[in-house]
């Protein structure tokens, strides 16, 4: 069964923890998408082609501008025991504006029927660095808003935040709404953030709107990320140098 796309215009939050507090809230617009299915999407999308917003495979799965898409999730889930068991993906993620393109975090949701029972979380910085954390309960049983997943933190995301501590993940995916939260602990330090929002079909009239009352799409989100890291560092929050990424694609 092929799934329409779908357009979540969704806020995005984050929450300093810390001897240096900070905190801030955006309006952020994703889309959902079946990354298997030939998309017949409102004219102003496109899939690997140019348009006013795109999801292009080669954004995904895998090495920044070498992704494999859909293919490299099957191959991931198969080598963590999921590959005899029929299941369907979901990729969430900030589409391409006029051919530019940039993620923070973009999730690849993996559903058995209309349970969901894995997430890979795939995460991007302004350093051109990649790494993806797998979510899963044992044996891939379905991961509930009651769910909490725990993984060490891998990736340098923030030059104001060790590489240190891990990851707690909560995800709550209804058919009307998104509500993702993504809590890093490190001691006393750390970071909380949010991605929540509406699911609704993905529309011509949403897209233009989205393009006017938040423009220029992921260029927009690193422009802010930029910014708010000006604001950190004149809060007096210590900078990290960027350390080696670590080797492998996943944790």
């Amino acid at each position: 069964m092929t799934h329409a796309p779908e357009h979540i215009a969704g806020v995005t939050s984050h929450k300093r923890r810390g001897q240096v507090r900070h905190g801030f809230s955006y309006g952020v617009d994703y889309v959902l998408i079946d990354p298997e299915a030939q998309i017949a999407g409102p004219l102003l999308f496109s899939r690997n082609r140019f348009n006013l917003i795109a999801v292009h495979d080669l954004d995904h799965g895998g090495p920044i501008g070498g992704g494999r898409g859909a293919l490299w999730v099957r191959e991931v889930l198969a080598a963590n025991g999921l590959g005899d068991r029929r299941v369907h993906l979901r990729l969430l993620t900030q589409p391409r504006f006029l051919g530019y393109v940039f993620n923070p975090v973009s999730f690849w949701l993996v559903m058995q029927d209309e349970n969901l029972i894995a997430v890979i979380a795939e995460v991007s910085t302004p350093f051109r660095d990649r790494h993806s954390y797998l979510c899963k309960n044992p044996d891939f049983a379905p991961i509930t808003p009651a769910t909490r997943i725990a993984t060490p933190k891998t990736l340098h995301v923030s030059p104001f935040q060790d590489v240190a501590g891990g990851y707690e993940f909560t995800f709550a995916i209804t058919p009307d709404h998104i509500n993702i939260r993504i809590l890093h602990r490190n001691g006393t330090e750390g970071v909380v953030a949010t991605l929540t929002g509406p699911r609704a079909p993905l529309r011509n009239l949403g897209i233009l709107r989205a393009s006017l009352r938040r423009p220029f799409g992921a260029l927009r989100t690193i422009i802010l990320i930029y910014w708010q890291a000006l604001r950190l560092r004149l809060k007096g929050a210590r900078y990290r140098a960027h350390p080696k990424p670590p080797n492998s694609e996943i944790t």
